[in-house]
């Protein structure tokens, strides 16, 4: 699709062309200042204004400009007289695009040693975003994929999903992208559609795109100054436009949960609203994508009211946990026909991972509300810890292992890239999004909480230091880690504690723990590492964690960052300078990395942690309570002092009263089920 601006902002094309001069996303330069001074009078009208950064609530002041009117205009008045005899004039007021974008990114070889300041590595982020989403607009506008070195696009769906755009909605208005938040919002309005028979992932579809639009509906409502748009003001025509199509989204989404059991099947065909089993895996869903539907699905039920959204999700997760397995670590893969488990694999990298996330974000979103969740994260986190917590051999980090073949079997030291989320979870359950002072003066600190904050800290410097000992300082997409034999478990931790991963010595021992194959050594840009960092900081309020996250975003920035306006792409070896490019920019660089980049360099104020909940796609939604009929519909079946479900002949359906005999046709397909699985679940990595 060929490229077009928004057709009611006049010149759009050469304003977006020019932002990347010396001043900036403005698109004025420097030595423009009696355009300046124009704008100086009209600020609400020109984009220059809706384009800087956001004003946060607590650092609102007047400008002295208000205070001393009188000064104000004279100092004006002297310096446009100044302008007028040609003081601040340049033989060249406009560098060529080519040049402007050599111009802006200068700062990257001039920040090491000079001073700290924080607003300013924000506005670095945002200049990473811009040039990510001008060269996706130039080059692959209304296409779902972006192939930055290639220079080209691709769609998932016969006309698009918008799979970018939608993904990078509220990261645009966070960063107040006012003129390409108009252009993206006119794609929505004209160009989205989701009457088209094609296959999407439930999952994927569901955080990425239903996600983005409820949290761009979310941002656009509650926080006005984001990027203001008049189309979606409060009485405009566009007031619900992304409400409008989330549910039209979700009403098409609903078809996957129409199987036998309730659990989602894999994917579902936009037109025909079916479900489809999944194609790989004996036709098994994932269970982190059946379990990590739920803050989508329940913050659209309190919006509308429509109870159905609401109660599709949450049978979801009663059954997962009817299945009863041990101390609250589930198996990756779940059957959508019966509910049951298939193989034994336990892992919280891929498949795995945002079920546990989930549960402690359930609990979060309804402030609180519905105990059952806290509950089963507090349950799963003990077996973490029981179960997957090993110990580096030499430099003794804390590592999140796997059990491919169940919890009885051999640990295997591999972490998923994708595992690093958790440390930044742990401690964000620790103390519910408040700072860690804010929980002790509420006297809501104890020993558990601080021993999680403890595990989440040595978590954060294992995921650091997967960044640490590369050439490039960009982590790979899995590592693997050298430990004892017999491993260690969090009750035989070592006395000593971990290496600093700090270190700049090329040769320090504490590298050799970490093992990275060839074939894992790609980085598709992820955020897990740098959201983890966010919450770090948020909590502990130790700038560490914000100097960790500068050195990674200056990695990307030097490795991944390609020359001309085509932006930034993923990596296919982290191991060597200069790296090899892979051609694929994913949307999450712009929902997440970036985003996240910018809210840990960003002041505290913008969207407290307390108040938001955080899916995991990084799109942002409210907490809220329990309204409009909306409660905990189920509840758990009773357990023995090891946490498993006590077995019964019946089938007790907690809630309703009734009760199901389990037949005998029914016990013997499920044995022959795990017989097969059994066997199957040997060759899973």
């Amino acid at each position: 699709m060929s490229f077009s601006g928004p057709r009611n902002v006049n010149g759009y094309r050469n304003q977006h062309e020019s932002s990347w001069d010396t001043a900036g996303s403005n698109g004025y330069t420097r030595s423009n200042i009696g355009a300046k001074l124009d704008g100086y009078f009209d600020k609400r009208e020109l984009p220059m204004y809706k384009d800087k950064p956001y004003s946060y609530a607590a650092s609102r002041r007047k400008p002295w400009w208000q205070k001393w009117r009188f000064t104000g205009g004279i100092l004006l008045l002297l310096v446009a007289l100044l302008y007028w005899v040609g003081i601040f004039s340049s033989t060249n007021t406009r560098t060529s695009v080519k040049d402007a974008s050599k111009s802006t990114w200068s700062w990257s070889s001039k920040m090491a040693g000079t001073q700290v300041d924080w607003n300013e590595r924000r506005e670095r982020v945002k200049d990473a975003f811009v040039l990510s989403w001008d060269g996706y607009e130039k080059y692959a506008w209304g296409h779902d994929g972006y192939h930055p070195t290639s220079k080209r696009g691709t769609q998932m769906t016969p006309s698009g999903m918008g799979w970018i755009i939608v993904d990078a909605l509220d990261t645009l208005m966070i960063m107040n992208l006012t003129l390409r938040l108009t252009h993206a919002r006119e794609w929505i309005t004209t160009s989205l559609n989701y009457e088209q028979d094609q296959e999407v992932n439930t999952f994927e579809t569901t955080i990425r795109m239903l996600g983005g639009l409820l949290s761009a509906h979310y941002l656009s409502t509650t926080f006005p100054e984001m990027a203001p748009l008049a189309d979606d003001d409060q009485g405009a025509p566009g007031e619900d436009l992304y409400l409008e199509k989330a549910t039209d989204l979700a009403d098409r989404l609903l078809g996957a949960f129409d199987s036998d059991s309730g659990v989602p099947y894999a994917s579902v065909n936009l037109k025909t609203l079916k479900g489809i089993r999944s194609h790989a895996d004996d036709g098994a869903s994932s269970t982190a994508e059946a379990t990590s539907l739920q803050l989508e699905f329940k913050y659209l039920a309190m919006l509308t009211g429509e109870k159905d959204y609401w109660e599709k999700v949450e049978k979801v997760m009663e059954l997962v946990d009817d299945n009863g397995e041990e101390d609250g670590l589930v198996p990756i893969f779940i059957y959508a026909h019966d509910g049951t488990f298939r193989g034994h694999n336990i892992r919280l990298g891929s498949r795995g991972d945002s079920y546990y996330e989930y549960l402690i974000k359930q609990y979060l979103q309804t402030s609180g509300q519905e105990p059952i969740y806290l509950e089963l994260w507090n349950q799963a986190l003990t077996g973490v810890r029981k179960h997957l917590i090993t110990y580096s051999k030499k430099s003794h980090f804390t590592i999140i292992a796997e059990r491919p073949n169940g919890l009885q079997s051999d640990l295997q030291p591999k972490m998923d890239h994708l595992v690093c989320f958790m440390p930044g979870t742990i401690a964000l359950a620790a103390t519910g999004g408040k700072t860690v002072a804010e929980a002790k003066q509420a006297g809501k600190w104890g020993k558990k909480e601080q021993a999680d904050l403890n595990l989440a800290i040595e978590l954060t410097k294992t995921c650091w230091g997967m960044y640490r000992t590369t050439a490039t300082g960009l982590a790979p997409e899995i590592t693997f880690f050298e430990i004892n034999d017999p491993p260690r478990s969090e009750a035989d931790r070592p006395s000593t504690p971990p290496a600093d991963p700090t270190s700049t010595d090329a040769s320090a021992e504490w590298k050799d723990d970490y093992v990275i194959k060839n074939q894992d050594a790609h980085n598709l840009q992820r955020p897990e590492t740098v959201e983890t960092l966010f919450y770090m900081w948020r909590i502990t309020g130790d700038e560490k964690y914000r100097e960790w996250g500068w050195e990674m975003f200056m990695s990307f920035v030097n490795y991944t960052k390609l020359e001309g306006d085509a932006g930034f792409t993923s990596v296919a070896n982290v191991l060597r300078v200069p790296p090899k490019l892979r051609d694929n920019m994913e949307s999450f660089w712009l929902a997440e990395t970036l985003k996240y980049f910018y809210l840990l360099f960003s002041p505290v104020d913008l969207l407290p942690l307390d108040s938001i909940v955080i899916n995991t796609e990084a799109h942002i939604f409210p907490r809220f309570q329990l309204v409009r009929g909306l409660t905990t519909g189920w509840k758990r079946k009773p357990r023995d002092k090891d946490g498993k479900v006590i077995k019964s002949e019946k089938k007790a359906l907690e809630g309703g009263g009734k009760q199901k005999e389990i037949s005998e046709e029914q016990k013997t397909v499920k044995e022959e089920q795990k017989k097969d699985e059994g066997t199957a679940s040997k060759g899973e990595a």
